[in-house]
């Protein structure tokens, strides 16, 4: 069988979106637990690094809840 290139294409395409999805929820997941955990982060702004304290890390307080 005789993969044509538009198949190829296809297929990375959607096996890009996967990884960018599961990359985004671990990051979302990771941050839920500094945050939970009391912990900074650091995060790469304006060409520079800056330490975010717990209590200003973004996220969705749903999912702080389901990680603990």
């Amino acid at each position: 069988m005789r993969v044509e290139s538009k198949d190829v294409k296809e297929l990375f395409i959607v096996r890009e979106q996967a990884l960018d999805a599961a990359v985004h929820k671990a990051v979302r997941g990771a941050l839920a637990v500094h945050k939970s955990a009391g912990n900074t982060v650091a995060s790469w702004e304006g060409g520079r690094v800056v330490l975010i304290p717990a209590e200003r890390i973004a996220v969705r307080e749903s999912f702080v809840k389901q990680r603990k």
